[in-house]
């Protein structure tokens, strides 16, 4: 028999309750039948939908039959949407527009949970958190931020993706990694061409999202925001124009490839990995990558280290994936149980194990067996790198943002307008999009 609810359980004593304060002949037959009818609705299962893209891993299924086995009375189902996030974000927002109960639980990327909570198409978790007592000074703030939109929480983190300097340890000395940006155009000159390399340091300046990425991590870096707390847009300061400034005389050095600005991720991994660079600033992928015989030229000569720091410290664009339940949802209840498994100690210690994802928890970088599993976890640049993650602009029309900011930039670092137009530019265009 399957255990029974906390809301069985209350009815029975309820009904036992007036059972016992009524009188008359009939109270053993009625109690017998609210017996029966409290242990019919015992073995009741609630069904719930997960939706969630491609996982070619193991993790989620692990997921699901862990927390089946702790929950028997809830059924989770796995829905797998699209792997290619703009088509997966067009999905929810087809669906949910349409007012859809047919999912229950959906994985969103860090961006968009801002928008989904003004569409409404996101249910608030901020009583569920505080009824059950969720410590969420546990998880990585930068992480947690994403979630957090006009004062609630709308969303928990799963797993995180941040900004990390990876260098080689054959060519630059440990006294000689990098501590600020200034260190690093240093050292990137000081290293250009050793151990064969062609380039200092190589990074993502195409006109596209991770262009954006590398901008927030300058600007943060120096002290500046795109949009404050409050939704306001304060991007034209005297930090965000140090920190751009910073990232366009890098983006413009003899370090970096003539042809930088047509780099994404697989072009630069793609250098590194064969050699061509002593500096790199990528996601943590770029480490397994590096150590993958089949297709690196330099297996175990990669080192990891937080990005360099600006006036205001080191800075990370955080990325990533959180967990959200959808506010039509019809099991409501049930749907927080598994959000709050997933997102949680036991959750994020099987996606970390089975799926090799950074935990939002720090305390399982610590685990002994998810560092068996991640031994890159142990490396204290990697741990350093998580904790100085910041979110991009937590807003519900974050595309819109992101194409102001990568247009002007890319115009700044093109030499076409000068940062101090660029950030101006941003201002007057981020506030009109945001009216």
């Amino acid at each position: 028999m399957k255990k029974a609810t906390k809301f069985s359980s209350a009815l029975l004593a309820l009904t036992l309750g007036l059972t016992a304060c009524s009188g008359g002949q009939d109270t053993d037959k009625k109690e017998t039948t609210d017996k029966k009818d409290d242990a019919k609705k015992s073995e009741e299962v609630v069904k719930i939908v997960y939706a969630r893209g491609k996982d070619a891993t193991k993790a989620t299924d692990e997921i699901v039959k862990a927390f089946e086995a702790k929950y028997p009375n809830i059924d989770v189902e796995f829905r797998e949407m699209p792997s290619d996030t703009g088509a997966q974000h067009d999905a929810y927002v087809t669906m949910l527009n349409a007012k859809s109960s047919e999912i229950d639980v959906m994985d969103l990327d860090v961006i968009w949970p801002a928008e989904f909570a003004q569409a409404g198409y996101v249910l608030p978790l901020d009583r569920f958190i505080e009824k059950d007592g969720i410590d969420l000074s546990t998880y990585n703030q930068g992480a947690l931020a994403a979630g957090n939109f006009d004062g609630k929480q709308w969303a928990m983190p799963k797993f995180i993706d941040t900004g990390l300097l990876f260098y080689r340890k054959d060519i630059v000395p440990e006294d000689k990694v990098p501590k600020t940006w200034d260190e690093l155009l240093a050292a990137a000159r000081e290293f250009k061409g050793k151990g064969g390399t062609q380039f200092g340091y190589l990074m993502q300046a195409k006109q596209y999202e991770g262009l954006v990425c590398n901008a927030i991590e300058f600007i943060a870096a120096y002290g500046g925001k795109i949009v404050d707390e409050n939704n306001n847009v304060v991007v034209n300061s005297p930090e965000t124009i140090k920190g751009l400034k910073k990232m366009v005389e890098i983006a413009t050095s003899d370090v970096v490839p003539s042809n930088i600005t047509t780099f994404t991720e697989p072009e630069s991994h793609t250098a590194f990995i064969e050699g061509q660079s002593s500096f790199i600033r990528n996601w943590p992928y770029q480490y397994a990558l590096a150590n993958d015989p089949e297709q690196s030229k330099i297996v175990d000569k990669v080192g990891v280290a937080p990005l360099p720091a600006g006036d205001k410290g080191s800075a990370a664009a955080l990325g990533g994936w959180m967990t959200a339940i959808n506010a039509y949802s019809k099991n409501k209840e049930a749907a927080w149980e598994f959000v709050k498994f997933m997102t949680g100690p036991e959750g994020q210690k099987i996606s970390a194990i089975y799926g090799g994802l950074a935990p939002t928890l720090p305390a399982l970088f610590k685990d002994e067996e998810v560092l068996k599993a991640n031994p890159f976890f142990a490396e204290q640049g990697f741990v350093d790198g998580l904790n100085a993650a910041v979110p991009r602009p937590v807003v519900p029309n974050y595309p819109e943002v992101s194409e102001i900011i990568q247009i002007n930039v890319s115009k700044a670092i093109a030499g076409q307008i000068t940062v101090e137009e660029a950030v101006a530019n941003m201002e007057k265009e981020i506030k009109a999009v945001m009216q």
